[in-house]
């Protein structure tokens, strides 16, 4: 498996740069970028290791940090980490420094700013998977969403469960609602988040 490339991203609506690690199994492999919740980072176990699954797959993963360096350390009561509007134009920054169709996997409020994202350029999006997501906090109308969706939620997680259907019942994109049974709203428990990788390599791998 290919070793991550550490590569900074020009951080959208601010100074410094997103920093982010890149794997490509090939040159043109296509691209899965992972946004992450609040509280989290492109460090998340979670994520790096559905990633990787991603990567035994053939498909190529940029994890990267929505808030720069600088703007972690600031964000001490975490208003930034849930500006949802800031983290969805740092995704559409990505999208501006890749200049290429790509895939976004959100968690938590990073599946809004991915949403948001693909609402807001939906001829560079070519799917989006959120994982116990909060796409309910999305700013951006989700009928613009033209990238085929799917909401990954845990069957043991009601409060997330309902938000998404709710969410569900306003795309107009080709979606899909899943439930891990039995899964809580970080996957923790044995297999759920292996059902998550498999669940999420077939979501991409299908709409390439």
């Amino acid at each position: 498996m290919a070793e991550p490339e550490q590569v900074a991203v020009p951080a959208a609506h601010g100074s410094g740069a997103l920093a982010a690690d890149l794997v490509l199994p090939q040159p043109d492999s296509p691209l899965v970028v992972f946004a992450h919740g609040s509280g989290s980072s492109r460090h998340s176990e979670r994520n790096r290791w559905v990633a990787a699954r991603l990567q035994e797959a053939g498909l190529g993963t940029l994890l990267l940090d929505l808030l720069t360096d600088d703007e972690c350390e600031r964000d001490a009561h975490g208003q930034q980490r849930f500006n949802i509007p800031l983290l969805t134009v740092r995704v559409l920054g990505v999208l501006d420094w890749w200049r290429g169709p790509l895939s976004l996997f959100g968690a938590s409020t990073g599946a809004a700013a991915a949403l948001g994202a693909a609402a807001r350029r939906p001829d560079s999006v070519r799917a989006v998977v959120s994982r116990g997501g909060r796409p309910d906090l999305t700013t951006e109308p989700l009928d613009q969403v033209r990238a085929p969706t799917l909401l990954l939620v845990g069957g043991s997680d009601p409060e997330v469960l309902e938000l998404n259907r709710r969410t569900a019942g306003h795309l107009s994109a080709e979606h899909e609602l899943q439930v891990v049974p039995g899964a809580t709203h970080l996957f923790e428990e044995p297999g759920a988040l292996a059902e998550v990788a498999r669940a999420t390599t077939t979501w991409f791998t299908t709409h390439p």
